[in-house]
């Protein structure tokens, strides 16, 4: 029994939600580095660590994936999908902890945020190419 392939959506239905999954996705990606930038400077409690050391580990993974990201690659975009579970998990251990701040909040929310516009502009993206391709 052959497999009936699902149909691909309209053009002009992708292409509105290209562009807002892409703007959530650039807004809450730099939103994150600038969150993680900001907070490792000015208010952590580093426990005499040097904040550049702190900041080189935390941002390395983003800054790996940013031309990707700024061009509008969908392959770098499903990466990022899968490197934001890192700041994920953190933003999870931090909330569950004694002490919660609004950073940890603020970086479990962005980190979701992240995940599934970069979810969703992947997919659609892909979409979009193979119904541009002629499928």
């Amino acid at each position: 029994m052959a497999k009936i392939p699902k149909p691909l959506p309209e053009l002009k239905w992708l292409q509105p939600r290209l562009r807002i999954s892409r703007a959530i996705n650039l807004f809450s990606f730099f939103a994150l580095a600038l969150l993680i930038l900001l907070w490792n400077l000015f208010f952590a409690d580093l426990n005499g660590a040097r904040p550049w050391g702190i900041l080189l580990f935390a941002l390395t993974p983003l800054a790996l994936l940013t031309p990707g990201i700024i061009s509008g690659q969908p392959r770098a975009t499903a990466w990022l999908c899968f490197v934001v579970n890192l700041y994920f998990i953190a933003g999870v251990l931090a909330v569950m902890s004694a002490k919660t701040t609004f950073f940890d909040w603020a970086l479990l929310c962005l980190s979701v945020t992240l995940f599934c516009s970069a979810l969703l502009y992947t997919r659609w993206r892909f979409q979009y190419d193979r119904k541009l391709a002629g499928e």
